[in-house]
């Protein structure tokens, strides 16, 4: 057999929240390409009927639970049982912000605090329950985290503090269900999506973040896609418990290091 067959995903099924958009279309995606029939999630039914087209463009069959997730996945993970018989992969995608203002921490209301948290964390603790109570050995569960969530991140502390509750959760996973369920993290850098879009705004916000990563340009949800097919396929067979910074080698000290460079030029 081929190395290359260890990343084929033939026959499995696959749960993705958050799959409207962005990046977990991408992931939805990315794994019916691999082989696997996707259940998808999001709240908006004419997003996801975008993302099941595409399901059903790769040859593999898409079911669509239009609700919001919050609570929610116990009858997610039912509906894919009813509807596949097997459930082998779960990624929690679903997070982000329902509020687009920037704010510091003491300048954040409980509220607003308690609902980050609900929406980043919550949601991937119960999804992980979900899909541990109906995977058989073999079963892959993968969170998709943050960057901001293994740095300070100023004017994001809510998300980025559910974000790094996600690491943390992930590597307890990964013990407890080890030996028969590994359980990994995605943490994507500067993604171009239509909600980063949305939230850069000014032109040429592009080109200033491109130019803070090593390699030189902001990645897609492809990038985030490929990651995750291989933390879900037999290819990562003996990798479980840990988070994978796909980012363009933007790491906290590389953006230092930049901002530093950027320092000495203006000073020459």
């Amino acid at each position: 057999m081929s190395v290359l067959d260890d990343f084929k995903l033939s026959g499995k099924v696959a749960v993705v929240t958050g799959s409207g958009q962005g990046i977990g279309r991408g992931i939805a995606w990315g794994l019916a390409e691999a082989g696997c029939d996707v259940v998808i999630n999001a709240r908006r039914k004419e997003d996801l009927e975008v993302t099941a087209k595409g399901i059903e463009e790769r040859g593999r069959k898409a079911l669509i639970y239009d609700a919001d997730i919050r609570d929610n996945s116990e009858r997610l993970g039912d509906l894919t049982i009813e509807s596949f018989g097997s459930l082998d992969i779960w990624v929690n995608n679903v997070g982000g912000s329902d509020e687009k203002k920037t704010r510091t921490l003491i300048d954040t209301s409980d509220d607003t605090f308690r609902n980050q948290l609900e929406l980043n964390l919550t949601t991937a603790f119960q999804g992980a329950k979900a899909a541990a109570k109906r995977m058989t050995s073999g079963g892959a569960i993968i969170n998709i985290s943050s960057g901001a969530g293994m740095r300070g991140s100023p004017f994001t502390g809510p998300y980025a503090a559910a974000k790094a509750g996600m690491l943390n959760m992930t590597e307890t996973l990964a013990i407890e269900l080890a030996p028969k369920i590994r359980v990994n993290a995605v943490s994507p850098g500067p993604v171009v999506t239509e909600a980063f879009a949305e939230v850069l705004g000014a032109d040429g916000a592009e080109e200033e973040i491109a130019a803070t990563i090593p390699l030189g340009f902001l990645g897609t949800p492809d990038d985030i896609a490929a990651a995750v097919v291989f933390l879900a396929s037999p290819a990562s067979r003996w990798i479980t418990g840990r988070n994978l910074l796909v980012a363009g080698g933007r790491t906290h000290r590389a953006y230092q290091y930049q901002a530093r460079l950027e320092e000495d030029s203006d000073q020459d």
